[in-house]
């Protein structure tokens, strides 16, 4: 079984007695149903489970839920025999999102208490901006990714031994041994083949086989492509088009989506496709980057709604969509291929599933710099570059960043398949794998 990190986090919400009931965002595919499935089966005799997507394409039995007495009813006849009490029952509602009218009632159902509840969903973002009533304050909603690097050195064998040691050399600034950088540099290329999947993940363990790796990732590529023509029939042919020119607007040099390529019309805005860009995000599916070109701290202040770059959310899908079976071109770091694309997506994913909001510096005069993130500790930005090739150390636009006295930086950070840690002025020099150290709100990660 693939270790997840949410597992504790669910059991530990479980466990704490809140009356707030957690809700699991995320994409299609991500292991949601299959972790809450796991660990609410440890920890409840009775655990009851209704997926109401295949009840909306079934028999529609809670279709037309009026209250919580009826919600009781209508789950009595399909797990009457398992409706013990609050401390030993747990009811797991998938798929939430397709009766809405559900997200409101579990307001009720928690504050009756009869049962304890958990529920998931994978279009989330999208059903909860399109619902009146929602309940904040009665629901905890989290979202859930792909597996990170962590987590797919985990799924390899690598113990946590290693991986705590990892974290420490980036607290430290110190260069993992020439032999064990090899180690986690080879894992890091196969997890740009493999992504992060957990069917995906599984058939690579499994088999050891690009073939059926690929196959789960280009189905899971149409599922999501496919989602779209649940959400809004109009509007699914420019969802879609806007989904698949996500890779090839990740090698163009300004990887920025630019409106008027969408439909090929000129004078086309991003306010134009606001509603596309909210669905492809809000669903899980893309990782959205906003611009700033004066930043300051906290980043969410200064950011642009007019310039935007996607990533995929998962960095198996653009490797298969870009390379298909072809695997030399990941893990020959064959230098006549620029992957610079396939570094940043990983590194947009890790930081978003490590709880940092995207945001990038563009700025007419000065360039752009791949990635900025808030240093809440110290009240200041931290600018982020990311290099595939051997030219690591050329960066004119963060060089100008770091040395503007406005944006106030303390530390840059540059990520590359270099394995020496190096600090030149204000600008520390990592292998890319590091970005796995950077975690949102543990205060020791991010002391810089």
């Amino acid at each position: 079984m693939l270790f997840r990190k949410i597992s504790s986090l669910i059991e530990a919400h479980i466990k704490s007695g809140s009356r707030k009931v957690l809700l699991i965002d995320g994409a299609r595919q991500v292991g949601k149903t299959f972790i809450i499935r796991h660990v609410c089966k440890n920890l409840f005799p009775n655990f009851i489970e209704i997926n109401m997507i295949s009840d909306a394409e079934g028999n529609r039995l809670f279709a037309d839920v009026t209250d919580t007495e009826d919600f009781y009813l209508r789950l009595s006849a399909v797990a009457g025999d398992k409706m013990k009490s609050c401390d030993n029952t747990i009811v797991f509602i998938d798929e939430i999102q397709a009766y809405p009218r559900l997200l409101t009632l579990l307001k009720f159902l928690s504050q009756e208490g009869k049962f304890t509840y958990i529920a998931s969903g994978s279009l989330l973002g999208v059903t909860l901006s399109q619902t009146t009533s929602i309940p904040m304050g009665s629901i905890r909603k989290v979202r859930m990714f792909p597996l990170d690097f962590e987590e797919f050195l985990y799924a390899n064998g690598v113990g946590t031994t290693v991986v705590e040691m990892i974290n420490r050399k980036f607290l430290t600034r110190e260069a993992l041994d020439e032999s064990m950088h090899n180690k986690i540099m080879d894992l890091f290329r196969k997890y740009l083949l493999v992504g992060g999947l957990p069917d995906a993940v599984n058939a690579y363990i499994d088999e050891k086989n690009i073939v059926p790796v690929r196959e789960v990732q280009m189905e899971t590529h149409e599922y999501y492509a496919a989602d779209a023509s649940k959400y809004d029939a109009e509007r699914k042919l420019k969802i879609r088009r806007v989904y698949d020119l996500i890779p090839s607007n990740m090698e163009n040099k300004k990887k920025r989506v630019i409106a008027q390529s969408i439909e090929g019309k000129r004078g086309k805005t991003f306010s134009d496709y606001s509603d596309e860009f909210e669905y492809l995000t809000g669903a899980g599916i893309a990782l959205n980057v906003q611009a700033i070109s004066n930043p300051s701290f906290p980043l969410i202040e200064t950011e642009s709604k007019n310039l935007i770059k996607l990533y995929l959310n998962d960095v198996g899908i653009l490797t298969g969509l870009l390379y298909g079976n072809n695997i030399q071109a990941i893990l020959d770091d064959n230098r006549s291929i620029n992957l610079g694309s396939v570094y940043e997506t990983v590194v947009a994913s890790e930081l978003v599933a490590h709880g940092f909001p995207l945001f990038y510096y563009d700025n007419r005069n000065r360039g752009e710099v791949d990635f900025l993130i808030d240093d809440y500790d110290a009240l200041s930005v931290v600018p982020i570059e990311v290099k595939s090739g051997k030219d690591y150390t050329v960066h004119s636009a963060l060089n100008s960043f770091v040395s503007n006295d406005d944006y106030r930086v303390n530390h840059a950070f540059v990520f590359s398949n270099e394995r020496k840690v190096t600090t030149k002025g204000k600008i520390t020099y990592m292998p890319i794998y590091f970005v796995m150290c950077f975690q949102k709100g543990t205060g020791d990660n991010l002391s810089f």
